[in-house]
């Protein structure tokens, strides 16, 4: 069992994952993409998907150009970035990697 610790808002949330799902960053989607396209996408494979999170632009809700894509196990994850990486998906060349856990950076102050 892993303990691994969520930073959000200056505040520590401790989690344990027995078997955690592994994350593939996806950049350079195409702006009309939505979750349910991006999922039918990679599903094509017969891979199974745990989740597609296209991240938006706060104020205006459009597509920042990148998601988050939750597959269950390593060989999984590898054969979707074999088969997808530097393909074309919905008229955009897309690049896929493991993602990285986000770095801390100093608070902003307004």
């Amino acid at each position: 069992m892993r303990l691994i610790t969520v930073l959000r808002s200056d505040r520590a949330y401790p989690f344990h994952f027995l078997n955690m799902a592994k994350t593939l960053y996806v950049g350079n989607i195409s702006w009309n993409s939505n979750n349910e396209s991006l999922l039918a996408h990679f599903s094509s494979t017969g891979i199974e998907i745990t989740s597609v999170n296209i991240i938006t632009d706060r104020q205006t809700g459009r597509s920042r150009g990148f998601a988050f894509v939750e597959i269950p196990n390593d060989d999984d994850m590898q054969r979707i970035i074999d088969e997808f990486n530097e393909k074309d998906c919905e008229g955009r060349k897309i690049f896929i990697n493991e993602a990285r856990p986000k770095e801390e950076r100093p608070p902003r102050h307004s």
